[in-house]
Formats: structure tokens, C-alpha cells, sequence
């Protein structure tokens, strides 16, 4: 992720404030899975937030957050206000969750961005 963010200068990345919660909710997984020190993945995660911008999910509009909802709602409804953003700036989602692109391709969902 960090490779792809410090390499796509001409791409701009929007995200939920959300994902802060979400980086440090997973920390010790992502600890595990990286082998990285926690000093090294505090300026892993130092480096992507530099990279990106953030998006107050309360300023999504309610027709992007329902659309978002009915495409979600039976993969995960957690991951909502990501595709409701993709959805509200007509953008690209990225995401690792081949559960939730599976899903989203199957209801015909196709914005996907793909380093």
C-alpha cells in the first residue's frame, strides 16, 4: 500500500476518517501479517496518512450513503461509508477485501481502482 501510494503521484486518494479508527483497531493483526516493528508500522502508517485526504462521512450525501447501503448490506455493511464515498466523489474504490469487491462485482459495481 505504501509502495503504491508514494508511487502514484498523479492519483489523489480520498478516504473516510473512519479508516484511522480501523488502522489502530487492527494494529496487532497488522503487526503479526507484516512483521514489521511497531515503531516501523507507526511510520508505515505515518507515510499513508501523509498521502491521503480525508473525507467527514457526515458530509456524504444521503443518496450516495443509501446506495452505498443496498450494496453492502448483505456483504458488510461496515464497509458503507468507503463505497458510499466512491460513490459521492465518482471515484475508484480500493480495497484488499476480496470478499467486499466480490460482492459488489456480483451487483454490477465496477469501480474499482487497481495498481
Amino acid at each position: 500500500m505504501r509502495d503504491v501510494l508514494s508511487h502514484a503521484e498523479d492519483v489523489q486518494f480520498f478516504c473516510c476518517r473512519f479508516a484511522i479508527v480501523e488502522l489502530f483497531k487492527h494494529k496487532d493483526k497488522l503487526l503479526r501479517y507484516s512483521g514489521l516493528s511497531e515503531a516501523e508500522m507507526l511510520e508505515a502508517f505515518q507515510s499513508v496518512l501523509r498521502r491521503l485526504s480525508f473525507y467527514d462521512e457526515l458530509a456524504i450525501s444521503t443518496s450516495s450513503v443509501r446506495k452505498a447501503y443496498g450494496l453492502c448490506a448483505e456483504i458488510d455493511e461496515k464497509d458503507t461509508p468507503f463505497v458510499a464515498l466512491t460513490i459521492e466523489l465518482n471515484g475508484l474504490l480500493w480495497s484488499g477485501d476480496r470478499k467486499l469487491s466480490d460482492g459488489l462485482h456480483t451487483k454490477g459495481f465496477e469501480s474499482f481502482y487497481v495498481p
